[in-house]
């Protein structure tokens, strides 16, 4: 075979190979197509066996444009195989098409906390009978913390809290009860009465740790002020909340108490619910727990504000949100 013969018969298998390719529909076809063509038994493999009958001097030329061809119907194929993958995948996206729109499908982190879950709970019972929720800070003064809550300096009742102070002055400690929100609501000049809060939040003590106590726990302190309110409405609204939170009456007592910032003073005691009243360890032996301390805000606390007591008066009140929890989830 001369060297012209193998320059037509190599222009031929490039134009053979180049409709071929174009013709494959589907990608084993067009494999089976590329081992006809580029294989070790292919037809490029067979023509190149024949160079050895050349003339020496044709066969460098011969076997580069060989090389050339080859390496064309790579890029043929190469080529083909990009535009059936594109085919092929436009064509599924069709039937299985996705919607990068539609929202990602979350993971689960886990579960809130029940002091969350009571508090939110007490929020929104407290909501619908018109309380609003204001949070005040945890870092405190003795002004808030005590002496506006007519609890001056040599007041015996400063001993019953022992109060984490800072090393940021010798007035400023970790607040002991929310009470502290009432004064800091109710000395802004846009909040004056009649107004209905509650104030949720972390309190700190200097407590001994042990299954009753610890020196870190969570209240809420709830606060009227109106015209003519009695120790009626707030027996009457705590005993509503109740029935709420727990989804039926339960049959509490006021037993009196002393506090400070109210007067007259009471605690809001509950049949203990672990052994209906019988006694047992939960109680102490007694048929009751403690639930909550209320009472009518003291005139000096109203004072303390710039609000005339002459004019208005109100109810205080201030839960633990762990003992709730304890008797509403059975811990």
């Amino acid at each position: 075979m001369t060297a012209a013969q193998f320059e037509k018969e190599l222009a031929e298998l490039e134009k053979f190979a180049s409709d071929a390719f174009a013709s494959a529909g589907d990608s084993q076809s067009l494999e089976d197509m590329r081992l006809e063509y580029l294989g070790q038994k292919g037809k490029l493999t067979l023509i190149l066996r024949g160079l050895s009958g050349l003339d020496k001097s044709e066969r460098p030329r011969i076997g580069q444009l060989a090389n050339t061809v080859k390496e064309k119907i790579q890029v043929l194929h190469d080529q083909r195989k990009e535009a059936l993958y594109r085919e092929q995948l436009a064509e599924r996206l069709k039937v299985d098409r996705l919607d990068v729109t539609l929202p990602a499908l979350g993971r689960p982190l886990g579960h809130l906390h029940p002091l969350t879950l009571i508090t939110e709970e007490i929020a929104r019972i407290f909501y619908g009978m018109g309380f609003s929720v204001f949070e005040g800070p945890e870092v405190e003064t003795d002004y808030y913390n005590f002496d506006a809550l007519n609890t001056p300096a040599s007041h015996p009742a400063r001993d019953e809290q022992d109060t984490f102070y800072t090393n940021l002055g010798p007035q400023v400690l970790l607040r002991s009860q929310t009470s502290t929100a009432q004064i800091r609501y109710m000395e802004k000049k846009e909040n004056k009465p009649p107004l209905r809060i509650i104030a949720p939040g972390r309190v700190y003590r200097n407590e001994e740790i042990n299954a009753r106590k610890y020196p870190l726990f969570h209240q809420v302190e709830g606060l009227l002020v109106d015209k003519e309110v009695t120790m009626g409405q707030l027996r009457a609204t705590l005993a509503e909340f109740l029935r709420l939170l727990f989804g039926k009456p339960l049959r509490t007592r006021f037993r009196p108490d002393f506090f400070p910032f109210t007067e007259p003073s009471a605690e809001l005691d509950s049949e203990c619910p672990f052994c209906a009243g019988s006694g047992c360890r939960t109680c102490g032996h007694r048929g009751w727990l403690e639930l909550l301390g209320c009472g009518m805000v003291d005139p000096n606390v109203l004072r303390a504000v710039d609000i005339d007591p002459e004019e208005w008066s109100g109810f205080a009140f201030g839960m633990g949100v762990e003992r709730l929890a304890m008797i509403k989830y059975g811990v």
